[in-house]
């Protein structure tokens, strides 16, 4: 179901007024539901998290209907917008794009990222990247959906350049041309200096997205820097697989039973009785 209402709310929740969205990412129904249940806004997805859930590796190695299978499962699972991790886009050319984005829109996505790096670890050429986003633009529109497109550019995960000069002026000039082509804002991974931060918002003169990185600033830090969303990307995930492998070791040497402090049995089992013919009722 198409769901306009979703991506303007999803907007609203980057405004300054209210000070910025912290959002967390999911990758699958359980762990979209219980991030809601968490008081999540708004839910992102984790392309590596969701290709870890189905056994493949990240970066656009699962089939795309597996992929998208997932997602909207996904979506489903919670009343929350959803912002949903595209990757590339899942195709070569920006109608393939437009495919896809039309597809993601059409399961009740708010917001859509779409990177320029490609699978061999380069940087897709600015010229190409800007059609592909004009191309999700354009299927947003055809459908109706104010979906917020969060254009992400690797030029700080990638390393970039020789010096951090180069970095933040290849990221300046992306940042430009993508905002131009219709992007909501520019998503810049690797980017954790409050400093670097708040000199490239100045630069853009439009909304930067950060990801959360061990060692890294808090969210609220980065916020107050200049971005306009700090998102998890795939950390919850793998905290959770850590937090696994801890406990099943536990069971497997002292045979401690696997206790948490998370919810029981029935209040998850709760979250999942609902009306089969209403899919965003509890």
């Amino acid at each position: 179901m198409i769901r306009p209402d979703h991506a303007r709310t999803l907007h609203a929740l980057h405004a300054p007024a209210g000070g910025g969205l912290i959002l967390p990412n999911a990758w699958d129904a359980a762990s979209a539901r219980t991030l809601e249940h968490a008081g999540a806004p708004a839910i992102g997805t984790t392309s590596a998290g969701i290709a870890f859930a189905l056994g493949y590796p990240d970066g656009e190695t699962a089939p795309v209907e597996d992929l998208l299978d997932a997602l909207a499962r996904l979506v489903r699972a919670t009343s929350r917008p959803v912002t949903a991790d595209l990757e590339g886009g899942y195709a070569r050319d920006p109608g393939g794009v437009a495919r896809i984005v039309t597809r993601a829109l059409q399961m009740g996505v708010a917001g859509l990222n779409l990177e320029d790096a490609t699978d061999t670890g380069t940087l897709r050429a600015v010229e190409d990247q800007t059609l592909r986003l004009r191309a999700a633009r354009h299927a947003a529109d055809t459908l109706g959906v104010p979906a917020y497109l969060n254009a992400r550019t690797d030029t700080y995960l990638a390393g970039f350049g020789h010096t951090q000069g180069e970095r933040l002026a290849e990221t300046v000039r992306r940042g430009r041309a993508y905002l131009h082509a219709g992007a909501d804002s520019v998503f810049v991974p690797g980017l954790t200096d409050p400093a670097t931060l708040r000199e490239l918002r100045g630069a853009l003169g439009g909304p930067v997205s950060v990801m959360l990185l061990p060692g890294g600033p808090d969210a609220h830090t980065l916020l107050r820097a200049g971005a306009s969303r700090v998102s998890s990307g795939p950390a919850l995930m793998l905290a959770a697989l850590g937090h696994t492998l801890t406990l099943t070791r536990d069971l497997l040497g002292p045979g401690t039973p696997p206790a948490t402090p998370g919810p029981s049995y029935a209040q998850v089992q709760e979250w999942f009785i609902r009306d089969s013919s209403d899919s965003t009722s509890f």
